[in-house]
């Protein structure tokens, strides 16, 4: 399982930006918040702190420690299905590749997509295959043979205790770019134009998992994504539905609606789309996240705070952001 071996697949690097994290601990505005959400002793407020400074402090150090854990991974790991580090068309359900063969064609429409697509899991959210059978099964066989090795893991986020961030098991380059580029930004471009769709430009991708005894389900949540793409790979399991209410923006209903999981079965859907995700019964299920971003919108406005972002440099794809150059006119300088 552990190798000594080249370390091929840490050589691309590539800069954007995450956004720069400070906490103002006297500020009154955070005083405020905290106390609106029920902190209303000095103790409590206190507590709330340090735990934020932690975080704070785990978000800062993101970037180079995930940079250690890639680049001993490299070195280190040998992979149970080496192909899969590389997409290949026959890794695609043949209805996807329809799709997509359509919606990169002159005379593609939105229209056009969302009849041949024939299946809203809800409002704007999109249903199709998008794997093989084959392919789901193997590369739940590659994260099992990982998560047994000792290997360092990082883990997808802060809602996600099991699961595993696939950049740093080298699937970026060779899989996860050109799936984003050449597959899902055509569909992304026609169905979601004005979210993002028309150019994203990056991603941040991952596994969770859901098994008894570990995570069981997933809080009502919107997602660090201007386009999410959400896969089953399988296993068996029991339960674990997805419900979709309304976007963040809009006032909360409590109406949802509800989606059984199907392996290689996928679900296209706009980030900002609150949603979450039962508890399952029995059995494990493991789910391909795609959080697809744009820096064209997201430098104007940080999705999650609805903040101008402030920035600081990342290694790899950061959390989408570019840094925005100011353009002179040399001429009229002179």
């Amino acid at each position: 399982m552990i190798t000594d071996r080249p370390c091929h697949r840490d050589q691309v690097q590539y800069w954007h930006y995450s956004p720069h994290f400070k906490l103002q601990s006297h500020h009154s505005h955070t005083k405020k918040t905290l106390f609106d959400k029920g902190c209303k002793t000095d103790k409590q407020f206190e507590e709330v702190l340090r735990k934020l400074e932690v975080e704070l402090k785990r978000r800062k150090n993101l970037g180079p420690d995930s940079i250690k854990r890639r680049r001993e991974v490299a070195c280190r790991y040998k992979p149970l299905h080496q192909h899969l580090y590389k997409l290949e068309d026959k890794f695609l359900s043949p209805k996807f590749k329809e799709l997509v063969e359509y919606a990169s064609s002159h005379h593609a429409t939105k229209e056009g997509l969302v009849k041949a697509i024939s299946s809203e899991a809800a409002e704007r959210v999109y249903s199709f295959p998008v794997f093989t059978e084959d392919f789901c099964r193997e590369l739940i066989e590659e994260l099992i043979h990982f998560e047994q090795s000792d290997l360092p893991k990082g883990r997808p986020n802060t809602m996600n205790n099991y699961g595993i961030l696939l950049n740093e098991l080298g699937f970026d380059e060779e899989f996860l770019t050109p799936l984003r580029e050449r597959y899902l930004t055509p569909l992304s471009r026609l169905l979601f134009p004005t979210e993002g769709g028309r150019d994203l430009d990056s991603h941040k991708a991952f596994v969770v998992t859901y098994k008894m005894e570990e995570d069981l389900d997933l809080n009502y949540h919107y997602d660090n994504a201007e386009v999410t793409l959400n896969v089953s790979l399988g296993k068996e399991f029991i339960d674990g539905v997805l419900y979709f209410g309304d976007m963040r923006t809009e006032p909360r209903r409590e109406m949802y609606t509800k989606y059984i999981h199907r392996p290689t079965v996928g679900l296209l859907h706009r980030g900002q789309h609150m949603h979450g995700a039962m508890p399952i019964s029995d059995g494990e299920r493991y789910n391909l996240i795609i959080w697809m971003r744009s820096s064209k919108v997201r430098n104007k406005l940080c999705p999650m705070c609805d903040q101008e972002p402030e920035l600081v440099k990342s290694v790899g794809y950061g959390d989408g952001y570019t840094w925005k150059e100011e353009l002179v006119d040399v001429c009229s300088t002179l």
